[in-house]
């Protein structure tokens, strides 16, 4: 419910002739809760005339646009709106232009917007609409504003050189204004497409008036010349992540990429899935580079997410993770081929006590690897919230050997089985054990093996049950039957869904 302070705010904003009237005159104590009004009623015309006049040093989307006591909607939880995300760039440019224009005639004003913070802002990368915008567009939109800014403060020097000069002598110099500009903490997300114009803001980045200080840093398709050349330019003390994926590096192409993440002092999440590397038939050269890969990884001394996701490891876990500095609290070994002795090493690691999160999906569990598993389980139990473990060819059976120590973890929020061939007794026994868990708030399940319109061939493959059939009514009657169970036990805050969307949201640093 919204305060009376947030109703008359949004009775303000909605009109813009009167607002831009009064700026002067209204508290900046207001300034806040007339942003986040304008921001949710996207009244663009008031809250470019709010960003232009900010009158704090920090402009933060996550402080601004999260539940408040006036407000108890988190804007900041769903997708940002095109519109108003523009609008608040444009804000801070017309801000800039102003400030140029004014050192231009010698009537500087002291500075108030110093950081303008767009991190946090929700991206799932799926479903965006017309009226949304992506982490990649955002990246783009705010590339050009950089490069606009430069333009024009490089037009504004000119002029300003010739007007410091003495009307009669050159040797007559007037001082020289005090710099302002404009940090801009963000997200990156850059592509091929995007590479070009993302170089070039950040080429200017340390002579610009608005600069941008990237906290996480996701590539996706570039040449490891074009990888490399942009974490060059990228500020060593602000990057927290660095996500590089489907850019096909390969060992050789990680040997040439790794010794740049040494200077990223407090890289904290380290993400390379997809990249080619597969160390289960070795050439002698190719095993120092596998050497090599792991002293890189042993530098990174806050390290505390790793994503090896889609890379054959098989056998070479101990020699990738056993000289870290530190323990990991966020392992995704999805589809890594892993061998009985790797899952062995992981339990007995400095690792497992404190893993918050375990990725394990695509690697068979139904086999040698099933007791290993279990055992890891038991170690990780109770530090582990987040645990993947999707198509794993778990049958009933073998999931039932794992219940004990599933229930064991007593602080788990999340658990995916997507993809896994169960049956609905084995999915109604799973929820049944699983109740105890009072934090679990999300299961994935899979479509129940009983509920495909024809005879799947046994074992099915994962891709047996991704591309067969389902019995809609069948599947109906059976996810009716689990409500009713959540129902009938009080945890109706538990979401169990076949929904994989739900599992893109999920985050480390959200944990």
């Amino acid at each position: 419910m919204h305060s009376l302070v947030f109703l008359c705010a949004q009775k303000v904003v909605s009109h813009h002739s009167t607002v831009r009237g009064a700026l002067e005159f209204i508290p900046k104590e207001l300034y806040p809760v007339l942003f986040k009004a304008a921001f949710m009623d996207k009244r663009t015309l008031v809250l470019q005339d709010l960003v232009q006049t900010w009158p704090f040093p920090v402009l933060s989307f996550q402080k601004l646009l999260r539940k408040c006591q006036h407000c108890d909607r988190a804007l900041l939880q769903e997708k940002p709106n095109k519109l108003c995300v523009q609008t608040v760039i444009l804000g801070v440019v017309a801000y800039l232009n102003e400030a140029l224009e004014d050192q231009l005639h010698s009537q500087s004003k002291r500075q108030r917007l110093q950081v303008l913070d767009m991190t946090g802002l929700q991206d799932d990368g799926i479903d965006q609409g017309p009226e949304s915008m992506s982490l990649w567009s955002r990246t783009v939109t705010l590339a050009k504003a950089c490069i606009d800014v430069s333009k024009h403060q490089s037009k504004c020097t000119k002029r300003t050189s010739k007007r410091r000069k003495g009307p009669y002598s050159s040797s007559v110099a007037l001082p020289p204004p005090q710099p302002i500009s404009v940090e801009v903490h963000v997200d990156l997300f850059v592509n091929s497409t995007s590479y070009g114009v993302l170089k070039d803001a950040l080429q200017n980045n340390a002579n610009s008036m608005l600069r941008l200080k990237c906290r996480d840093f996701r590539a996706e398709e570039l040449p490891i010349a074009s990888t490399v050349g942009l974490l060059e330019f990228l500020d060593p003390t602000a990057v927290r992540q660095v996500d590089l994926r489907f850019n096909n590096l390969g060992l050789s192409g990680l040997r040439v990429i790794l010794p740049h993440m040494a200077k990223f002092t407090n890289l904290v999440s380290l993400k390379l899935p997809y990249s080619n590397i597969d160390v289960r038939r070795l050439s002698a050269g190719m095993e120092g580079s596998l050497h090599y890969f792991a002293t890189q990884l042993s530098r990174l001394s806050c390290l505390k997410e790793l994503n090896l996701g889609s890379s054959r490891l098989s056998g070479k876990l101990r020699q990738l993770l056993g000289n870290l500095q530190g323990p990991l609290e966020s392992l995704e070994l999805a589809f890594c081929y892993l061998l009985p002795n790797d899952l062995a090493y992981l339990t007995q690691s400095l690792h497992t006590p404190t893993l918050k999160k375990l990725d394990l999906s695509g690697n068979n569990l139904s086999d040698s690897l099933l007791q290993p598993f279990q055992h890891l389980l038991e170690e990780a139990s109770s530090s582990l919230l987040h645990l993947d473990i999707m198509e794993c060819r778990l049958m009933d059976i073998h999931l039932e050997s794992l219940l004990a120590a599933l229930c064991r973890c007593s602080q788990l929020r999340y658990l995916g089985v997507f993809g896994n061939p169960l049956s609905t007794r084995g999915l109604k026994n799973l929820l049944q054990r699983t109740m105890g868990l009072l934090y679990l708030q999300l299961v994935i399940y899979p479509y129940p093996v009983d509920c495909y319109s024809e005879t799947l061939p046994w074992p099915p493959t994962s891709s047996n049950l991704l591309n067969g059939s389902v019995d809609e009514e069948k599947f109906s009657r059976v996810s009716a039957e689990l409500q009713q169970m959540l129902l009938t036990a009080s945890r109706t805050d538990a979401i169990w869904t076949t929904n994989l969307c739900r599992h893109n949201t999920l985050d480390y640093f959200n944990l």
